[in-house]
């Protein structure tokens, strides 16, 4: 009973001022005509003032808007409220951003008081849970918040501790049990016994810092998954129905580049996205996305499978020992996870979405990913440490893509959607191998087969 309260109770107070739905006429009507969305950075315009109202003592207050972008967390509305009248103050983010295809839960092993330090963003359709205390704070009762591990449960105790005067006048023993509670929350911030966290967003718009990036992170893991449709209806996502599907047959669609409007994940300005299916030689189809956004330039490109998933996994190891091995054609599906054991660095499954490329063009797309677009890689969050070893990583993938460097690159996909060319084929490739294996369970149920039914899916079970 009193975590059940607790949680309820834990979202506090809504800040003064305009819903975001207002914020975005006030910037137009500011004349902002720009990108809506500004880079986070030292240059900006700062940000808007508007007088709105206190919700704590119904005089004027002030809120501050700043409309920008950061790494990881797409667009984003910071708001600060503060009131002269009575000294209440209010922070929290709201994302901006579309929602991504698939939601993410962290689940991260806290085991020391390094790792309260981590960032956090969390977003308000997002669920935190802390097993060890039967703790959950469920999603929307909570506004999005831009904080670190020890931030997050101080918020959680603040939100329990602000009814408590009431609740002991009221209901004593209820305000007993949560002010144990309490105790218990306040005392993991010692970490005398490791506990964990667990962030879980339907809409893919959390994030939980790894301090040891590249290096794959033993504490945390991350776990990409499709939505349900109770978890679409919650974020207002409707799912087509039949009529809306495309009658198109099978021939016409391969030779029809196909048109659809999104928003530019860039400038979020409307846009083409171009859609095509390829036959790969010695491989198989795939479905090739690309957009172009007219309005800033930008330029993106998505590969999916086009076909089943394989019987089997498919694991792909090449040793890099020429410059010639970069221009080496490479199809690598959602489900393909990354390895470089020389440089000890992972790339799980779902980041960096589907790619055909080269095997070039991947690796600088890592050293973006993880040096260049890293938030923590420069700015006031830096740590001189973590700054240096990413500053060395990104030195050693120059050095393999030179050539200069020799590697190994491991393309481990459990569904055997992924490609690398055969530069001697239809001959084997001395410096390639090409395994075959059997799925685990834990990457049956990362592909969502175990709960999958493909024989006498129509007979309906009822338990006696």
């Amino acid at each position: 009973a009193g975590c059940s309260g607790g949680a309820a109770a834990a979202g506090g107070r809504g800040a003064g001022g305009p819903r975001p739905g207002r914020w975005a006429g006030v910037m137009a009507g500011a004349g902002v005509c720009q990108s809506v969305f500004p880079d986070l950075g030292a240059e900006d315009s700062g940000p808007t003032l508007i007088e709105s109202l206190c919700m704590n003592c119904l005089e004027n207050g002030m809120t501050r808007l700043l409309l920008t972008k950061i790494p990881f967390f797409k667009e984003i509305i910071v708001s600060s409220f503060a009131c002269e009248n009575c000294g209440w103050v209010n922070n929290e983010i709201q994302s901006a951003g579309k929602i991504q295809e698939q939601g993410v839960q962290y689940k991260l092993r806290v085991s020391s008081k390094e790792d309260l330090n981590r960032e956090v963003v969390k977003a308000d359709c997002a669920t935190t849970k802390i097993p060890e205390l039967d703790f959950e704070i469920p999603p929307f009762t909570q506004k999005g918040a831009l904080s670190t591990l020890e931030g997050l449960i101080d918020r959680a105790v603040a939100g329990l501790e602000q009814d408590q005067p009431t609740r002991k006048a009221t209901d004593p023993d209820v305000a007993s049990k949560i002010e144990e509670f309490i105790e218990k929350l306040t005392k993991l911030k010692d970490v005398e016994m490791p506990f964990t966290l667990v962030v879980d967003d339907p809409s893919g718009n959390s994030f939980v810092e790894n301090p040891h990036a590249p290096q794959k992170d033993e504490a945390l893991t991350i776990t990409h998954y499709k939505r349900d449709a109770a978890q679409d209806s919650m974020l207002g996502l409707q799912a087509s129905t039949e009529e809306e599907k495309s009658q198109n047959t099978s021939d016409d669609f391969r030779n029809e580049v196909l048109q659809f409007g999104t928003n530019c994940p860039g400038c979020n300005a409307p846009a083409e996205t171009n859609m095509k299916l390829v036959q790969i030689p010695h491989f198989k189809e795939v479905i090739i996305m690309a957009t172009n956004c007219e309005a800033c330039g930008q330029r993106t490109n998505e590969v999916k499978s086009g076909g089943a998933t394989e019987r089997l996994g498919t694991k792909i190891t090449l040793r890099i020992t020429d410059p010639s091995d970069m221009s080496r054609d490479l199809l690598k599906s959602e489900t393909c996870a990354v390895f470089i054991p020389e440089l000890e660095f992972e790339l799980g499954m779902g980041i960096l979405g589907g790619k055909f490329t080269t095997l070039e063009g991947l690796l600088n797309d890592v050293k973006e990913l993880t040096v260049a677009k890293n938030p923590f890689f420069a700015g006031d969050s830096t740590v001189p440490e973590r700054s240096k070893k990413l500053g060395e990583f990104g030195q050693k993938l120059n050095e393999i893509i030179l050539g200069k460097r020799e590697a190994h690159i491991i393309l481990r996909d459990s569904a055997g959607n992924s490609y690398l060319q055969n530069l001697y084929a239809p001959d084997p490739d001395p410096e390639m191998t090409v395994e075959k294996f059997e799925r685990t369970f834990e990457d049956n149920e990362e592909l969502g087969l175990n709960d999958m039914n493909t024989e006498d899916y129509q007979e309906q079970k009822v338990d006696k």
